[in-house]
């Protein structure tokens, strides 16, 4: 399976203007470099969780259904299914409706189940599930703890920025940054 991201979420979960206050910066010279800090904060912060959260669109591309019918999407929360596209084993797409299949966004990872599976597929990436997930399109709707993950880890890079750039992170996390995204790390049994 492979999992890729096709839309970027249009703006990050904290402002740059909410980090100058945290940081208590009143310049803009280093508007850039936190801006750099604050992308690189939200990206460790949705690859240690599982989580999207402002709201992006996704690609889950693989060979073959599970026996049980049961495709996991790996992000969370998933908001909507944009599309399942099979590939047939000359290479023709079809468009499954959303008929054909089930989500189930209450589980964690979301699941998408489909009755009948599709005749011979291509040998490789033969289904294509394009999926948006996130918490909504704005800042205001990512939970207040994973902000303050972002926020928490944009200051503690920030004071060690002489060492190491946004580019080199992550290099160290602070304490109390995995309390505060613990709730939502995707545990497995």
């Amino acid at each position: 399976m492979t999992l890729l991201r096709t839309v970027d979420p249009a703006v990050e979960p904290v402002s740059l203007n909410e980090i100058k206050r945290h940081l208590r910066i009143a310049h803009d010279s280093e508007d850039d470099f936190l801006t750099g800090l604050i992308r690189a904060a939200r990206e460790d912060v949705e690859r240690t969780t599982g989580v999207a959260m402002v709201n992006q669109n996704w690609r889950l591309a693989f060979d073959r259904w599970p026996a049980n019918g049961c495709v996991p999407l790996m992000r969370h929360p998933v908001r909507t299914v944009l599309s399942v596209t099979i590939y047939g084993d000359r290479g023709e797409a079809s468009v499954l409706g959303p008929a054909d299949y089930q989500l189930d966004t209450l589980s964690r990872p979301a699941r998408l189940h489909i009755e009948r599976r599709p005749g011979p597929l291509r040998a490789m990436n033969g289904i294509e599930i394009d999926f948006c997930a996130g918490f909504g399109e704005a800042g205001t709707d990512v939970p207040d703890l994973l902000k303050r993950a972002v926020t928490l880890l944009v200051a503690h890079w920030y004071e060690f920025r002489a060492a190491y750039g946004a580019a080199d992170q992550p290099v160290s996390y602070p304490a109390g940054y995995d309390r505060l995204i613990a709730g939502y790390r995707d545990r497995r049994l």
